[in-house]
């Protein structure tokens, strides 16, 4: 995983409330074991219709970019399925952010390098106007201190993360490579007993 400590970006606003992990990546492309290509099907029946045709009415066919993605209110709910935060992370997106995350999302998009940023509804309203309003419209997210900013404006909130996904998050590791970190540590214990 990439090392996150500080992110400036444009933002992909998805302004839909309860988008759930089917919508983010259809089942039927849950058959691979590894994690690269699911970008690829990001928002797949959203993007394209049924013959392959790119919708020119989805927002990730009009030409925005950015690392952030600005959703609605109860982000990743439905299935637990970790492959929604894979195709978001694969498609280039670094942080997701939204007035609430379901649980099982959040851990998944933290276990993977992807930064959830919950906010407040009245923040999250905000920044959608200001991205309507200036699609370049940046915002600025800082893991170290915690706070999430729009860029050339007074309007910046706090957000909580759990020390330990932060600790792995800042130094770009997963579970496996936080101990594996912590190898010379487990080791002198265990021949200190």
């Amino acid at each position: 995983m990439d090392k996150f400590t500080t992110l400036e970006s444009t933002c992909i606003p998805l302004p839909l409330q309860d988008v759930d992990t089917d919508q983010i990546i259809p089942a039927r492309f849950l058959k691979a074991t590894t994690r690269d290509g699911f970008g690829d099907n990001l928002f797949r029946d959203w993007r394209y219709s049924q013959n392959g045709q790119a919708n020119p009415e989805f927002i990730l066919n009009k030409g925005l970019s950015g690392e952030i993605l600005v959703a609605g209110r109860n982000f990743g709910c439905g299935s637990s399925r970790e492959h929604a935060a894979w195709a978001i992370y694969d498609y280039g997106i670094k942080v997701v952010i939204s007035s609430f995350f379901a649980d099982i999302f959040k851990n998944n998009a933290l276990n993977n390098g992807l930064l959830p940023v919950q906010v407040s509804d009245e923040f999250l309203e905000i920044l959608f106007k200001e991205i309507e309003k200036d699609p370049d419209t940046k915002v600025i997210v800082s893991l170290e201190n915690e706070i999430i900013k729009i860029k050339d404006s007074d309007y910046q909130e706090e957000f909580e993360i759990n020390e330990y996904k932060k600790y792995c998050l800042t130094n770009g590791y997963d579970d496996i490579d936080f101990l594996i970190s912590k190898k010379k540590a487990i080791g002198e214990f265990e021949t200190s007993r």
